[in-house]
């Protein structure tokens, strides 16, 4: 019976530990904010809701002498794109002049693209720790 009850629990135990998903965590550092005022916002995105919802993982960061650092945990492997955003305001959100936006931002691969980056120009697979940074 205990070698019954043995086996049945070591095959319950790599069942879970086949299942159980590794996670890794994402650096994400923008060096050239260029002042201290306001927070950094920065959200990492999966395709579906790139440009278009709310990220999947997000964060305001203090920015101390120009640069800003997070440190996401617990992220599952996959492909994401990461989006900031010096929200000098502190309102929550991007401004625009006309249609132009007033505050820096950036994305991940930092693409230097007229109008919106697309998914394409943005992403970047995740499967270990990584550090991204990101310029305004």
């Amino acid at each position: 019976m205990n070698n019954l009850l043995s086996t049945i629990a070591l095959f319950l135990f790599t069942t879970i530990s086949c299942f159980a998903q590794e996670t890794v965590t994402l650096k994400v550092t923008v060096p050239n904010a260029g002042n201290d005022t306001g927070t950094m916002m920065i959200g990492v995105y999966e395709k579906d809701t790139f440009m278009k919802a709310a990220p999947l993982h997000s964060a305001k960061v203090a920015i101390v002498e120009g640069v800003a650092t997070y440190i996401f945990e617990n992220v599952k492997p996959g492909e994401y794109a990461v989006s900031v955003l010096h929200d000098k305001n502190e309102n929550g959100r991007m401004d625009f002049d006309g249609n132009f936006p007033s505050e820096p931002y950036g994305m991940s691969n930092n693409p230097m693209t007229m109008g919106p980056p697309s998914w394409e120009d943005a992403k970047f697979t995740l499967s270990e720790n990584k550090e991204v940074i990101v310029r305004l």
